[in-house]
């Protein structure tokens, strides 16, 4: 049998392909050095500077600032003025790696590909024996969590969020009982504890470090209407107690999610909604091909939400469950009526609102 003629134009193409792989991938990780030091932040307020004066606004040692700009100038992210020897983030770079830029910061969801392969060996062991890699083998993913979290919330949950459900800003104003499974740091039930005083707000974890951050920040800002638990919540049992139940890119974490969504259908009460924001892609990988970071969300799946549920014995959900597999899970757990909402600040997440099946 003949073997097949090699496309040569195709081989050189990707081997360009993985060329740029391996530049942008050293990129990524020198973006995530340059948010957690602060050189955008430094670069974003100086004028063009020679290296000492960044690394003297910045608080670092200059020697490894300077070898950080060689890959940020050969990576085209800096511009470098080799007459005056300046180096310069253009105003329109600065908008998306510098903290200023708020919910458009990409340099702190790059953050998670370090974090990610910081666990690879652990991974690579999962892949020839099974099992999976724990939640405390990511000892930095809380914080980067409720950063990369925080960047939607802080802007978008009282004036885009709330509003997906109809009547749920009046509710709120007048008292409402509210819960938030899988809440991590409790940004999203401190916000809404604060926007709605008349309501009691409470937000269940299982991460011991998750929850003792959101309590003491909870007691910073001086709020008496929320509370912050420990709990397992495939095993939440309180039934009918909620008006609303909330689950912010939580869901498809869990060790067995159809147990949580059956849990959360019990905990709300007949007229109670959940509202759900997940990762907004197809459960079918054929219709993901032109999702713009569909690599990145199943990398995060494989390296992470998959593996932290397989290691707890669960179901390895995975992070691009997709909103078929959503509904049907939704539908199945007890929920009617399922609406699938997006926001203008959110292009990752999908926003479900779900009622119970009466």
């Amino acid at each position: 049998m003949t073997a097949p003629v090699m496309d040569q134009t195709k081989a050189e193409k990707f081997a360009e392909k993985m060329l740029n792989i391996l530049n942008d991938g050293s990129l990524a990780l020198m973006i995530s050095i340059g948010h957690r030091t602060g050189l955008f932040d430094a670069l974003g307020e100086l004028p063009p500077s020679p290296s000492h004066r960044i690394a003297e606004a910045a608080g670092l040692n200059e020697r490894y600032v300077r070898e950080w700009l060689g890959a940020l100038v050969t990576g085209r992210i800096v511009e470098y003025d080799p007459a005056s020897g300046s180096y310069h983030l253009p105003r329109e770079h600065a908008a998306a790696l510098t903290r200023a830029a708020g919910e458009n910061n990409m340099a702190a969801t790059v953050q998670f590909l370090p974090l990610l392969a910081s666990v690879e060996d652990r991974i690579i062991d999962s892949f020839r024996n099974g099992g999976g890699v724990p939640y405390s083998a990511f000892p930095r993913f809380q914080e980067v969590m409720a950063e990369e979290g925080g960047k939607i919330l802080s802007s978008a949950l009282i004036k885009e969020i709330v509003p997906l459900v109809p009547g749920l800003d009046a509710r709120l104003r007048s008292g409402l009982e509210v819960l938030d499974v899988g809440c991590g740091k409790g940004f999203a039930m401190i916000l809404l504890a604060e926007a709605y005083p008349e309501s009691r707000f409470a937000g269940y974890d299982i991460s011991e470090e998750g929850i003792a951050g959101a309590a003491a920040e909870a007691r910073r800002r001086g709020l008496s209407n929320v509370r912050f638990e420990v709990k397992d919540v495939a095993a939440l049992d309180e039934p009918e107690r909620y008006g609303l139940i909330t689950a912010f890119d939580a869901i498809h974490d869990q060790a067995h999610p159809a147990e949580v969504l059956r849990g959360i259908a019990g905990s709300l009460k007949r007229d109670g909604v959940f509202l759900m924001q997940d990762i907004a892609a197809s459960s079918h990988v054929h219709k993901n091909l032109d999702h713009p970071i569909a690599p990145y969300l199943y990398a995060v799946s494989c390296m992470h939400c998959m593996t932290v549920s397989l290691a707890q014995g669960g179901d390895g959900l995975g992070t691009v469950w997709g909103e078929e597999t959503a509904r049907r899970m939704l539908e199945e757990a007890g929920f009617a009526g399922v609406e699938v909402k997006q926001i203008t600040q959110d292009i990752i997440n999908s926003y479900y609102v779900a009622r119970k099946a009466l």
